[in-house]
């Protein structure tokens, strides 16, 4: 697709023509909160490995408790045995270690107290710990093998996983640990301020510390051929501390990379979660039976990005990648709202609100939708010729993140795509609410923000 080819025709973005209205009230398939809502998703899904289940905003409780509903359904019914969400390594395996009944953690809220790094909310909200005790809940009678596991993909967690690597080589190889300890004090410059090295690094301030971190990486996986048979616990842990070791490796180039530009850094880290989720599902498989897992993010990682402007942008994304690897195994599902509540920031790393999230933009997917007979529905898009013609157009689409600017809506939170090649599926709740947070804060305890909120204007 040649570059800007999805930006460069405004007139694709007028308000749906009758014919796309009626013809998406052909297949839309209601969603009315009973058991049976997603049978139909459950048939399109049929043996695909992994199913990605996407969100179009952080802080949506709708897409979180929908999300939760198909992936019970799909551990139940077709035997997922992984779930691996937008989260950090480090913290994850701990409410994975919960779920388990590995850890002292008396409940899912403590099992998620290691996600302390902004945005917190997007682990640490009542719809996830609702399902880790549902998880834990449904692992208590089942052998280790038949468990389900809660894991993370995400590689913001430097010097987290730097002392995890620490911790396990020091239980069990005290000299090795020596060594790696010596690689790992080249960042000790910055304490431990991963966008300070970053900057640093990437303008020459100080000495990258590349060749440190590929070779803890490399020496780890040179203790992989004596590891792999090792039993039950031990074999989790090593393969705990290479992934801490390969994030090191992975976070230190992606630092890096932010100051040349969003395009490789974001490259980086989507190729980091598809490279975890390879790794999980390698490490997971007993026998010859590969694991079946379900895969927890953003819209924008989880739709294929070669059909969006991200594509144009040079950008790819982890479902786009996954559909390289993984061809028609891979399942992608995309969600979406008109309006209602989110909760978001208006600038990165404050406390949590609760904010009015606007109608769709005329002519956006958003609006299309609400103009549907159903408020709440989900299309199958997937070998449906009909219903991909239909939905071919080139639209608008939203993605909301952590921060959310309504003042700059159309700029900060809209994109062009083909909804007919981006998902397999798409579940649309048309009035959605603000995800409750554990923690709060004073912000959003108070009640919804207004739209002004805060400059009063």
């Amino acid at each position: 697709m040649p570059a800007n080819s999805l930006v460069k025709n405004p007139t694709k973005v007028k308000d749906a023509p009758r014919a796309l209205l009626e013809g998406l009230q052909r297949h839309l398939h209601p969603l009315r909160e009973t058991p049976k809502d997603y049978d139909p998703l459950l048939k399109a899904i049929s043996h695909a490995r992994f199913v990605l289940i996407g969100e179009a905003s952080h802080g949506t409780q709708e897409f979180y408790r929908e999300r939760v509903k198909i992936t019970q359904r799909l551990i139940i019914e077709k035997g997922f045995t992984a779930v691996a969400v937008e989260a950090d390594w480090p913290d994850a395996w701990r409410v994975n270690r919960y779920v388990r009944g590995l850890s002292t953690d008396k409940d899912a809220r403590e099992a998620t107290a290691g996600f302390e790094r902004f945005p917190s909310w997007m682990w640490r909200n009542t719809e996830v710990c609702d399902f880790i005790e549902w998880l834990r809940q449904h692992n208590s009678d089942r052998s280790a093998a038949m468990q389900v596991g809660f894991y993370g993909m995400d590689l913001y967690s430097l010097f987290r996983s730097m002392e995890e690597v620490l911790a396990y080589l020091d239980r069990t190889d005290p000299v090795s640990a020596q060594r790696a300890r010596s690689r790992y004090a080249c960042f000790d410059h910055v304490g431990q301020d991963s966008q300070a090295y970053g900057y640093a690094a990437a303008f020459g301030m100080a000495r990258s510390c590349e060749d440190e971190v590929v070779q803890q990486l490399s020496e780890m996986m040179l203790r992989l051929d004596s590891n792999t048979t090792a039993p039950g616990l031990a074999r989790d842990d090593y393969f705990y501390a290479q992934q801490n070791a390969r994030l090191v490796r992975n976070a230190e180039a992606y630092y890096r990379s932010m100051f040349r530009g969003r395009v490789s850094s974001w490259n980086l880290r989507d190729s980091h979660m598809v490279d975890t989720l390879v790794a999980l599902s390698q490490h997971l498989a007993e026998g010859a039976t590969p694991p079946r897992m379900a895969v927890w993010a953003h819209n924008s990682h989880l739709g294929d990005a070669s059909v969006t402007e991200m594509g144009d942008r040079g950008e790819w994304n982890v479902g786009k990648l996954m559909r390289e690897h993984y061809g028609s195994e891979a399942f992608l599902i995309g969600m979406s709202t008109h309006h209602g509540t989110v909760t978001a920031v208006s600038e990165w790393d404050e406390w949590p609100q609760r904010k009015h999230v606007r109608p769709g933009l005329d002519g956006s997917w958003e609006a299309v939708f609400h103009q549907a007979s159903t408020a709440n529905f989900m299309l199958l898009l997937k070998d449906n010729p009909e219903l991909q013609k239909m939905t071919e157009a080139l639209r608008l689409q939203r993605a909301i993140g952590v921060i959310y600017r309504p003042e700059t809506e159309r700029q900060s939170h809209y994109f062009f795509t083909h909804l007919a090649r981006q998902f397999d599926a798409l579940v649309h709740w048309d009035e959605t609410h603000a995800l409750e947070p554990i923690d709060k804060g004073l912000v959003w305890q108070g009640g919804e923000v207004p739209e002004t909120y805060p400059s009063g204007i």
